[in-house]
């Protein structure tokens, strides 16, 4: 008999992106410069350095519609890498013309372009549910958002932006992918 892993049970991540202030507050409440923000009338692009371990610029393109952030990370030399596009589920609402707030649900979406696509994390909403973190709906949204995009995704080749532009939404990220210089 196989014993079940626990699930550290966190309170739902909560991150700010700050057009006017060109700033992007992290779920820990750091806030970090953003290099682009991008507003369209679907989402909000941002493109910012980063001091991770792992990866030294991250872009994202927040879809409030979709309950959805689809992010790349440039990764650093060596690092090895599952997928090419991180998708979070949440919910992202303007509070303002110039204000994001992202609320996360848990649910994660690993696209490998061309290849597949893997829903993670559902221990981590199940988790959240049973300690009163999130309440139904807020679950059952998160597992329609989560399970529409994969849908859309895998019914178009396995990619994230042929299955946006579907819902008229093109995404467009940054081409250069050497390390950084000095800032």
């Amino acid at each position: 008999m196989t014993q079940a892993s626990t699930v550290h049970v966190h309170p739902p991540k909560v991150e700010y992106f700050d057009v006017a202030a060109k700033t992007n507050t992290d779920p820990k409440g750091f806030v970090r410069a953003v290099e682009v923000y991008r507003v369209e009338p679907w989402g909000l692009y941002m493109g910012r350095h980063s001091d991770h371990a792992h990866f030294h610029y991250l872009e994202s393109w927040v879809l409030p519609e979709l309950s959805l952030r689809a992010s790349k990370l440039h990764y650093n030399p060596g690092v090895e890498q599952w997928q090419d596009i991180y998708v979070d589920v949440g919910s992202f609402t303007w509070e303002s013309p110039t204000l994001i707030r992202g609320v996360d649900h848990y649910l994660d979406l690993l696209v490998r372009t061309g290849r597949d696509v893997r829903l993670v994390d559902v221990d981590e909403l199940m988790a959240a549910h049973s300690a009163a973190l999130l309440d139904s709906a807020q679950c059952q949204a998160a597992i329609e958002h989560a399970t529409a995009a994969v849908d859309g995704i895998a019914a178009h080749g396995y990619s994230l932006e042929r299955w946006l532009n579907t819902h008229a939404m093109t995404l467009t990220w940054r081409r250069n992918d050497a390390p950084p210089g000095p800032r």
